[in-house]
Order: structure tokens, then C-alpha cells, then sequence
């Protein structure tokens, strides 16, 4: 790291080393959302498939949605999350469930 410094008019000394840290994108759940319509299997089906869930927990998750009305499929950022929702729910129209998903920052 340099410790090169420069100084002002006044005599100060300003540093000259302006090195930026990298942060972190912001977080994001998905969310999914309980129905009377999507059959239970379906949801385990978009589960593993676009979460790379195991049939276990995909099922247990599943039953949580049930109960709760809603259920945490995975945390991403922005631009995946986007996309895993996208994909949930045209797998869903194409099959006609009602099923909905959506993100919440974390």
C-alpha cells in the first residue's frame, strides 16, 4: 500500500491512496406463495428443479407453504431471483396453476 502523500497549500497532508472495497449486492428471498389450486406435487416439482432442492426438503417446504401460506425458496441476488420467479411461474401458466411467486429483500 502506498504511503505517498501530497500536500495542500495549508501544509496538509491528503491521501492520495483511494482504494474502493468491493460491496456486496444486496440479498434477495423468494418467496412463494400458498394456493387452493396448485397441486402439492407440482410445488415440489418447481422446487428441485429451479432451486436444486432435495425431494426432502423440497417437501418440507412444501408443507410449510401449506400451512403458512407462504415459504422461503432460496436466497439470491436481484437479477437471479428475477429469474428462478420467471421460471416458476411460466412453468406454472404453462401447466394453468394459479401458483405465484415473489422476492423480498433480505
Amino acid at each position: 500500500m502506498s504511503d505517498f502523500r501530497r500536500k495542500d497549500d495549508a501544509g496538509f497532508g491528503l491521501d492520495t491512496d483511494t482504494r474502493i472495497k468491493p460491496q456486496r449486492p444486496p440479498l434477495y428471498k423468494v418467496m412463494m406463495l400458498n394456493d387452493d389450486y396448485t397441486p402439492m406435487e407440482f410445488v415440489v416439482h418447481a422446487l428441485e428443479r429451479f432451486f436444486g432442492k432435495s425431494r426432502d426438503e423440497a417437501a418440507e417446504i412444501t408443507v410449510h407453504i401449506h400451512r403458512r401460506g407462504v415459504g422461503v425458496c432460496g436466497v439470491f441476488t436481484y437479477d437471479i431471483a428475477e429469474t428462478k420467479i420467471t421460471q416458476v411461474m411460466d412453468l406454472a401458466r404453462e401447466n394453468q396453476h394459479p401458483l405465484q411467486c415473489t422476492l423480498e429483500r433480505e
